[in-house]
Order: structure tokens, then sequence, then C-alpha cells
């Protein structure tokens, strides 16, 4: 999307390695994005791999995000031994394997508030989604990781687009590239014109600059999740395909 070679975003430390970093306001910033970037993949999994109800996954994302934050274990992520995807799911097993045998209803997450998470539309977003494979959940975990992140990029679109008074094109590229082509045709270059009563070029200058935000958020959001220019580039090419530079 923009363009079939990528402008990488400068190096900067990965979230992950941000939770080691001796500024508080360093590390609450990376525990947010934690938090923001695993809690669904984490719900999903609990409702299909371990087939919790609603309630219970609920309270198991909450509880384990909320010791991953309190007991500071992603911080000792090793990039050496794997992807830090992978290592949430092996944590996330072992937190659901301990709280099953000790079998506890009482409240989790130790008494603290709840984290804000939207679990309504995470729930509806588990429609038509299969439970992984025991042989590919490591990719199945990937995978939703990956579809959060475009999720959590297109938000971040909407709000930089109407943040700088860029309405009408945040809505040629809802309309054009975001078209859910299975319930209607995508419109037409010469449509979206008539529509917006704009020229036609303007239409194409005006999807080609929403495009390059879109890649811009992409890429800087990809660079903070992934650990090393190794990571950074295979997971590019899974997001977007195509040759790598």
């Amino acid at each position: 999307m923009g363009g079939s070679v990528p402008s990488f975003p400068t190096t900067r430390p990965s979230f992950v390695a941000r939770l080691r970093s001796d500024s508080a306001e360093e590390r609450a910033w990376a525990a947010d994005r934690l938090v923001r970037s695993y809690w669904k993949p984490v719900y999903k999994y609990l409702r299909l791999r371990f087939r919790k109800s609603d309630q219970d996954a609920k309270d198991l994302t909450q509880a384990f995000l909320t010791r991953a934050l309190e007991k500071d274990w992603p911080a000792r992520f090793d990039a050496r031994r794997g992807r830090f995807r992978g290592f949430v799911r092996l944590a996330l097993d072992g937190f659901v394997a301990n709280a099953e045998q000790a079998a506890r209803r009482d409240k989790r997450g130790g008494g603290k508030a709840p984290l804000s998470l939207d679990f309504d539309a995470a729930e509806g977003e588990l429609a038509g989604l299969e439970p992984p494979a025991p042989e590919s959940l490591d990719e199945w975990f990937e995978r939703e990781w990956r579809r959060e992140l475009f999720g959590d990029t297109l938000l971040a679109l909407e709000r930089a687009l109407t943040a700088s008074g860029h309405a009408r094109r945040l809505a040629l590229f809802q309309r054009y590239d975001l078209a859910d082509e299975a319930l209607a045709p995508r419109p037409t270059y010469a449509e979206l014109a008539r529509e917006h009563g704009i020229e036609v070029s303007t239409v194409t200058n005006e999807l080609a600059a929403a495009r390059r935000e879109f890649r811009r958020l992409l890429l800087e959001r990809l660079r903070e999740e992934t650990n090393d220019e190794d990571e950074f580039r295979e997971a590019l090419h899974a997001l977007l395909g195509g040759e790598m530079p």
C-alpha cells in the first residue's frame, strides 16, 4: 500500500526494550503498548484454544496482563530465543495451567483497577474464527497480532487525518481502500469524484497521500513491535508482501 518499496522509519528501540528503560515515562509508554498490542490475541486465544467462557476469558486476560506489568517478566525476554509473540503465548499457557490447577474462583487481578479493554468488540471479532490447531498455535497467535496491528494503525490514521483537517482524505480512503466488495462493488475514482464534487486527479492525490500516511504509521508501529532488523523485515514481508528492499 502506497508503493512497492517502503521507506523504513528511523531505527528505535522496540517497546520490549523500552520496558527496561530507566525512565518511568518510557516504561509506562511500553506497558501501554504491550496491553494494546496483545490483549485481543490473548482474549481470543483463551476463548478458542482453552474454550473459556466470555467472563472467564475476560478475567484471565485482565489477570495475565496485570501480572505481566506487576512482575515485569516481559522485560526479561531474550530475542535470541525466538519472537516475543511466541514468548507471550507460552507464558499464557503456563498462566492458564496454574490458574486451573489452583482452581480459584476469587476475583482475579489482585484487587487492582481493571484495564480498560473493549471486550465486546473482541467478542464480535470471534465470529468466524476457528480454534487454532495444536500444531499451529504460534502461527495463529502471530496472525491475530498482525490483525490487531493493522486495526490499531487504521485507528491511528483516522485520528491523524481528522486532527490535521483532512476529513475528505479519510473519507475517500475508507470508501475505496477499505471497501468490502462482498457487500458492494468498490467505487471508481470517477464515482468518488462526483460524490465529493472534485476532480478525479484530486481523488488520486488524496488517496496517495492517505496511503503514504498509513504506511508511515504502520512502519513506525512495526518498528516498535519488533526486536531487530531481521524480525522487522520478516514481519513487514508478512504484512505487505512483495520483494523486500
